[in-house]
């Protein structure tokens, strides 16, 4: 018989020690404080925080999708922070970037809770500013949320934050088990064509409901044929901007819960960020929103319970215009042709300056407005100095014509 060192049984033993003991605490996780979130648009959830010892408050996107932490260039610019260049590189929807570093910073929430040693990878920001029409500083991901049970509570628009340590989960909700290895991967059952089962990101930093990547549609043939077809939409994300298709689902599980009809996006993905074969897309904040979510990366577990906006109606409408916050005014930059922004008539740098009776210049409520398929809404636009009105009518995706 083969004799094993006295050495490598030793560490036989630790490792399997580790392994069966990994997630087993015995401590009792202790709470460490509250802080308020804004849901935006799509359910991309905003935290105010501070950085070092500057006292400007900044803004940062909490993201599940994020496999790291990160600061806004111009942010970086204006507290006179020097990032130092790396040879690694960040994956965005807009392509692939080198990535730079701000090394072993101190993130301070509102409430006090002070994380160290926090190592920020710096990217460009500008377009998530303009799309919100609120100063992006940053990204908090799996750096931060990794370290802490963290609670969203989408009802009363609160983060609560824990140690990591026992918790006890509460009642009418249900336990997801994600596999994370830095970004969390849920495997679950959407139906369209036929039912089928896939690997998706849970991803909050995702302003959508669904996404599909078009590699993944192509060869698996899993969408209807007769069914409304797919319409080109301009999205944004890190990296800048892409086209993609926008169509609807017939049904998506999460937990026990079915949604019917989920607005989807098809990616084409040219950087296979969705990492197609092994993934089929994500499921976005659009969706993810409808539960209270308890985040507990060492556990692997997310407990999810329904809140007061599980049937919330999803947004089923299309304009094929992509409108930005810029220098203080609501600009149309992107028009699809053929879209009902196309046939309604606006041009590239038309100013919104206000929809029906509201001009309140906050690209948020005019974003809302927009989505009222079926009706003509009235917009009010400057275009070379002078005002003009213009009549939209919004395109329901779920219909033939």
């Amino acid at each position: 018989m083969y004799n094993v060192p006295n050495s490598i049984k030793l560490f036989l033993i630790c490792m399997l020690t580790a392994i069966s003991s990994f997630g087993q605490d015995t401590a009792i996780a202790k709470y460490l404080g509250t802080e308020p979130i804004h849901v935006l648009t799509g359910g991309v959830v905003i935290v105010r925080a501070q950085i070092n010892d500057a006292t400007d408050t900044l803004h940062f996107i909490l993201d599940t999708g994020s496999g790291g932490i990160s600061l806004d260039s111009a942010t970086c610019d204006r507290l006179q922070i020097v990032p130092i260049s790396s040879e690694k590189t960040i994956k965005g929807i807009g392509g692939i970037r080198q990535a730079r570093f701000v090394y072993n910073t101190r993130l301070t929430l509102l409430h006090g809770l002070v994380t160290d040693s926090l190592n920020f990878h710096v990217n460009d920001y500008e377009i998530l500013s303009s799309v919100y029409g609120l100063k992006i500083d940053g990204i908090i991901g799996y750096n931060f949320l990794s370290r802490y049970i963290i609670k969203l509570d989408y009802d009363s628009s609160k983060m609560h934050i824990y140690s990591q340590g026992k918790i006890t989960y509460p009642k009418g909700g249900f336990l997801l088990k994600p596999f994370i290895g830095i970004i969390p991967i849920l495997q679950t059952d959407f139906t369209d064509a036929r039912p089928v089962t896939s690997r998706f990101y849970f991803d909050t930093g995702a302003g959508l409901s669904f996404l599909l990547s078009k590699a993944y549609v192509n060869d698996s043939l899993v969408m209807r044929r007769r069914k409304a077809p797919i319409v080109l939409t301009q999205a944004e994300g890190v990296g800048g901007k892409t086209q993609m298709g926008l169509t609807t689902v017939r049904k998506v599980k999460i937990g026990p819960y079915r949604f019917q009809h989920v607005p989807t996006f098809i990616f084409e993905d040219p950087y296979n960020i969705i990492s197609y074969p092994n993934l089929a897309g994500l499921i976005g904040n659009d969706l993810l929103r409808r539960f209270n979510t308890i985040l507990n990366y060492r556990k692997r577990e997310f407990y999810l319970t329904p809140n007061q906006h599980l049937r919330d109606v999803f947004d089923y409408s299309y304009t094929g215009l992509g409108i930005y916050f810029i220098d203080g005014k609501v600009v149309v930059e992107d028009v699809i042709p053929g879209s009902p922004g196309d046939q309604a008539g606006f041009k590239n740098g038309d100013i919104i300056f206000g929809i029906g009776k509201n001009f309140s210049n906050n690209i948020q409520e005019y974003k809302n407005l927009l989505q009222n398929t079926g009706s003509k809404i009235k917009l009010i636009i400057i275009r070379d100095g002078e005002y003009a009105e213009i009549i939209l009518r919004p395109k329901n995706i779920m219909k033939r014509r």
